[in-house]
């Protein structure tokens, strides 16, 4: 009851190649203008913005400058996308609400000593019976607060009449609720109604007994995920303007989903397979889950990212990207997939130090290496992080031998070899040191390497355990994957 209205303020990154998916969102869903007419006593010549919801995010729609009379016009050629917006001045919301009839031709007038409770609608059914709610909430609210309020001064020296209290209080909650289900049945068409379902949990049913006489402790996880979006149409774009579907989306996503990416591909696929009958919603989920995962720092979730790009970009759902950047995106993720954790190492064949200097130069195969672990190390000496980290891995390479078999290969990423050679003799690099003197650094674009230094940890049958990690992380990771390995 008490988070009906309690908007999350959250971030969510945008790529650059889907910069354009965001504002395209925004086109006009009907030729319907529209023409808000609110009036707010206590205002004067001030400026405010008309803003809706958009995932975890407000965005300005419209401008107005009110009159001395505190009377605003928002007005279009085109109709607003439905939702949920509000009325800001001097980046303070002065109040929610509702934008989702065909009809967008109303009135609101109210006050600056109580927006919502002083609020008079004209022209828009949907709007009053919001207000209606948010008034009979706000009273419920205040009766809660006071109880909260005392409960916290009692709760210590006076055990009765806090039990008193927690009585109270939960007589509340259930009045609301009760109030909440009378609301819904008496209006079951309205958008009012269906936003107030999707604000409500699901409630779980006892757990059944199982054959030992024991209850599921399983049952309540499995339930409350099965039925999770039972209140909350996907489907439905109005309710993506508003600050209900995008935190549910991401709750499901980030707390009852197994964080690994087969768990988050195959839930993200079961949400916008609920969501894909409208066009909206279906892109806004596959627009998310793409760059979501696109740009997470979490090792391996760029599997996810490929996912998306080979499933909805790939055989042209994304309507939203023109060909072009489809194309980018699509290479972009066809480039990745080759290196993703889990998959075998693309072969790398380079030539060590002599390279240049004689035709007798030794020449190794990156899949040739016997070693329970290879240490990709794409560096370059002129590099000032490679020249900080590179005697690191030096340090780790010598103390790491008496715990697990590990071999370095080592990849210049350099177009002048003495330099190289030189740092390499300085230094005394004890390991296999390469360089990719004929194929003109090919090897960049199949390991996506677009800085250095780069590291790739294989195991021994070559395939890719770990990527991007840092020198100080790896003993820690190769100690956690010989006892994973040694469970199964």
């Amino acid at each position: 009851m008490y988070q009906t209205f309690r908007y999350m303020k959250r971030q969510i990154f945008i790529s650059l190649f889907c910069i354009g998916v965001l504002c395209s969102s925004l086109s006009l869903s009907a030729a319907t203008p529209y023409d808000l007419k609110i009036k707010v006593k206590g205002i004067k010549d001030s400026t405010c913005f008309l803003v809706y919801y958009f995932g975890d995010k407000q965005y300005s729609f419209d401008t107005a400058k009110a009159d001395k009379n505190g009377l605003l016009e928002f007005k279009g050629k085109k109709a607003a996308d439905p939702g949920m917006y509000m009325v800001v001045m001097n980046k303070r919301k002065l109040f929610d609400f509702l934008l989702v009839e065909p009809n967008q031709h109303f009135s609101l007038e109210t006050d600056t000593t109580d927006y919502n409770g002083h609020m008079e609608v004209n022209g828009s059914a949907e709007n009053k019976l919001f207000f209606e709610y948010l008034n009979w909430l706000s009273a419920k609210q205040k009766d809660a607060e006071h109880l909260h309020n005392r409960y916290k001064v009692i709760k210590e020296t006076n055990k009765d009449s806090a039990k008193i209290i927690e009585d109270k209080l939960k007589g509340l909650d259930g009045e609301v609720k009760a109030y909440m289900n009378d609301f819904m049945k008496k209006h079951p068409v309205s958008f009012t109604s269906k936003f107030l379902k999707a604000t409500l949990d699901v409630e779980v049913p006892e757990a059944p007994i199982l054959s030992n006489g024991r209850k599921d402790s399983t049952f309540a996880y499995h339930y409350y995920k099965a039925h999770f979006f039972d209140n909350l149409d996907l489907a439905d774009e109005r309710l993506l303007r508003t600050p209900i579907y995008f935190p549910k989306v991401k709750q499901y996503l980030e707390n009852m989903t197994l964080q690994i990416p087969d768990s988050l591909c195959k839930e993200g696929d079961y949400l916008i397979a609920k969501a894909k009958s409208n066009k909206e919603t279906f892109k806004f989920l596959v627009w998310y889950m793409t760059v979501n995962y696109e740009t997470s720092k979490v090792m391996g979730f760029d599997a996810i990212f490929v996912h998306e790009a080979l499933t909805y970009y790939k055989s042209k759902q994304a309507y939203w990207v023109d060909e072009k950047q489809n194309k980018k995106i699509v290479e972009r993720a066809t480039q990745l997939d080759s290196i993703l954790i889990g998959k075998i190492a693309p072969n790398l064949i380079m030539q060590d130090t002599l390279v240049g200097l004689t035709p007798d130069f030794n020449t190794y195969s990156l899949l040739s290496i016997k070693s329970k672990y290879t240490i990709v190390y794409f560096w370059d000496p002129d590099c000032g992080h490679c020249q900080k980290e590179t005697p690191k891995l030096v340090e780790f390479y010598k103390k790491i031998q008496s715990k697990h078999q590990v071999q370095v290969y080592a990849v210049g990423c350099v177009s002048e070899l003495e330099p190289w050679r030189k740092y390499i003799r300085e230094k005394k690099l004890p390991w296999i040191n390469v360089v990719d003197a004929f194929n003109k650094n090919h090897y960049k674009h199949i390991y996506d390497i677009y800085s250095t230094p780069v590291i790739y940890i294989l195991d021994e049958h070559k395939k890719i355990i770990a990527k991007r990690i840092e020198t100080e992380q790896i003993e820690d990771f190769l100690d956690r994957y010989e006892k994973m390995s040694e469970k199964k």
